[in-house]
């Protein structure tokens, strides 16, 4: 039997909130609008994580996105107890969205194992469909949590961790990948010297034909074209034949992945480049926008060369698909976004805010 204490929050958890009022208010009001649209950047590129977490998380998201905008955190509580939650029960369904909005999905950030809410799903669903956002939208409530509320529940093995099919999920892959396909595919990235950073691998099976596998670049460019960095005719089709081995495959790379996302990311860093206080700002924030728009890994790379060069800033950046510890193969990044200010004004005080 499962130890649910392994897969549930504690409602002891603690909580940290960061207040960036103060650090804030003292930059000048270029400085300030340099570091709203890079905050709005981050959030909106943050979004993405939730597709790289699992199926359900972006549903879950917009659930609870609903829930909280329609009403207050109070009166959700005085609605739980109504519907006959106790009061550790209210705390747990809270827990569940803190964790949530704090991991972006319902997998931890460090252990990558799932996390369920610690109350039975029909208290769940007795706030849901109770809640003033169901009142407003009863079909469309419904729909989203009869969408969730399975796999946001389920601790069947293979979701219990985050990891490659058939031992974990992943939605760096397809669910058909396993271990030979993620070497398979890192073998003709590294024929192609395409980086692995920001793309998904999907298989691609029909009728008993041999599969095409699907590298799909996060750019919001849909179409073929030129890459920046990359040689000629890379987005297509490509015929593979490994080392060592007889037997030829079919690779087709393409992009647009998380392409409407990406186009409100490419909005408000153009909108923040106009508030830049540097060349090198100016220089790194394009060379982002051209990774964004183009799926270039180069070009992304280059605006980390200028991020290095431009030394002490007052608002500090960083943004893109970085970290690589939740691909199960280790080399696909997380979308990653950093505002953060230190600021010395006259009194020589120091304050340090970071949005994540």
């Amino acid at each position: 039997m499962t130890d649910l204490s392994q897969y549930t929050l504690s409602n002891e958890t603690g909580i940290c909130l960061l207040d960036c009022e103060t650090a804030f208010n003292n930059l000048t009001d270029t400085e300030k609008l340099y570091s709203h649209y890079l905050s709005q950047a981050s959030f909106h590129g943050g979004l993405i994580v939730l597709l790289q977490t699992s199926p359900e998380s972006p549903g879950i998201f917009v659930l609870l996105q609903k829930l909280f905008r329609a009403q207050s955190v109070e009166t959700l509580e005085k609605l739980a107890l109504q519907k006959g939650l106790s009061a550790e029960q209210v705390k747990a369904l809270f827990m569940y969205a803190a964790g949530f909005y704090a991991n972006m999905g319902n997998y931890k950030s460090f252990g990558d194992s799932k996390f369920i809410p610690n109350l039975p799903k029909d208290k769940f669903e007795a706030v849901v469909l109770g809640s003033t956002a169901a009142s407003e939208d009863p079909k469309g409530i419904q729909s989203l949590w009869e969408a969730v509320k399975e796999p946001m529940y389920s601790l069947d093995d293979r979701v219990k961790n985050l990891g490659l099919p058939p031992k974990g999920l992943t939605t760096y892959f397809s669910s058909n990948c396993d271990l030979k396909d993620a070497e398979l595919a890192q073998e003709f990235l590294d024929k192609m010297d395409l980086s692995a950073y920001n793309t998904r691998l999907f298989k691609i099976e029909s009728g008993g034909h041999k599969p095409v596998y699907e590298v799909r670049l996060a750019s919001t460019e849909t179409k073929d074209g030129l890459i920046p960095g990359l040689s000629e005719g890379m987005i297509g089709e490509h015929i593979f034949k490994p080392k060592n081995s007889e037997e030829s495959f079919t690779f087709k790379v393409t992009r647009g992945d998380y392409s409407q996302l990406l186009s409100l990311v490419v909005d408000d860093l153009s909108k923040a480049k106009s508030h830049a206080v540097n060349e090198n700002e100016n220089k790194m924030l394009q060379e982002y926008i051209t990774s964004f728009t183009t799926g270039s890994n180069p070009a992304h790379k280059d605006g980390s060369r200028y991020w290095i060069k431009n030394k002490g800033p007052i608002v500090e950046t960083y943004i893109g698909f970085i970290e690589s510890y939740r691909d199960p193969f280790g080399v696909r990044g997380e979308f990653e976004g950093i505002d953060e200010s230190g600021i010395v004004r006259g009194s020589g005080a120091i304050d340090e805010s970071g949005i994540r």
